[in-house]
């Protein structure tokens, strides 16, 4: 194309056109951003009005009671920490392993291909299911102790391996195969060159996998409610295998009691849920920046 073609006002027309479709995309993306975040402001601003007041250490430090007044989060969030330490250390290792045989390891073979094809499908399950299973293997065929971080960590890997396995299989495959040739050249073997060169490049992206799993999780109900977690426990566990609550459970039964004096308690409980979740984020987040490697 000639420099008098670009020059034409059928070409000026088109970058017309161009800019303007630039600007509608622009515009549509920060309308976007913005409603979302309106939502979020909105809902943290109701949740403040109405729980900040009761926000004080006896309401952080005491556990679930009738009584509103004494009504406590501490052993919902004790529960909480618990079922998520045994989700993380089940799931987390169990995921990046699965994802690094099937990306550098596995055979193209038909079992393979079925095994992928599980995976995806076991991400979008609903959550409820896992519960059923949970139910079904961990306590009515292992006698495992019910309303458990135990069980409760248990069945919450299941769900969230998944995520960690498609997420982990999509790092490692974005790593450059420039990496691998470099390490074959230099002798590394097969398994070196994966857990030396490629897993920690491949890890900030599987941590972020990570984050989203482990943030569902956190919010999860359903599935705990199968295997009997919205008991009403009134002392904080004292290990894994002791009955227990978790925030999410914790927040559905005050919500559903028909004392108005829950609203507070309730609207306190979803700041702490909040702030957990932040929490656990924001070091998940550090530790990706942490270990994130630009080529």
């Amino acid at each position: 194309m000639s420099k008098s073609d670009w020059n034409s006002p059928a070409a000026a027309k088109r970058l017309a056109r161009r800019h303007a479709s630039e600007r509608r995309f622009k515009v549509l993306g920060l309308g976007a951003i913005v409603l979302s975040l309106g939502f979020l402001a909105l809902l943290l601003v109701i949740m403040l009005k109405n729980g900040l007041g009761g926000l004080d250490w006896a309401f952080l430090s005491g556990s679930d009671s009738t009584d509103a007044s004494a009504a406590g989060v501490w052993g919902a969030a004790k529960g909480s920490l618990l079922t998520m330490l045994v989700t993380l250390l089940l799931s987390f290792p169990m995921g990046v392993l699965a994802a690094i045989y099937l990306e550098e390891f596995a055979p193209r073979a038909r079992w393979i291909e079925w095994v992928e094809v599980s995976i995806n499908n076991l991400a979008a399950v609903p959550s409820i299911i896992f519960g059923l299973l949970g139910l079904a293997v961990f306590i009515n065929t292992f006698n495992m102790p019910r309303s458990s971080p135990l069980v409760g960590g248990l069945t919450l890997a299941l769900m969230t391996m998944p995520v960690i396995v498609i997420s982990g299989r999509n790092a490692i495959k974005a790593v450059p195969p420039s990496i691998r040739e470099a390490a074959y050249g230099l002798g590394a073997s097969k398994v070196q060159t994966t857990f030396h060169h490629v897993l920690p490049l491949a890890l900030p992206g599987i941590l972020t996998g990570t984050i989203i799993g482990m943030a569902r999780a956190l919010g999860e109900t359903a599935p705990l409610l199968m295997i009997g977690m919205r008991a009403f426990v009134v002392t904080p566990p004292d290990g894994l295998t002791a009955p227990s609550s978790v925030l999410p459970m914790q927040i559905f039964l005050w919500s559903d009691e028909i004392d108005k004096a829950f609203v507070q308690n309730t609207s306190a409980a979803i700041i702490v849920l909040l702030l957990f979740l932040l929490a656990m984020n924001g070091l998940a987040i550090y530790l990706r920046n942490k270990f994130e490697v630009r080529w």
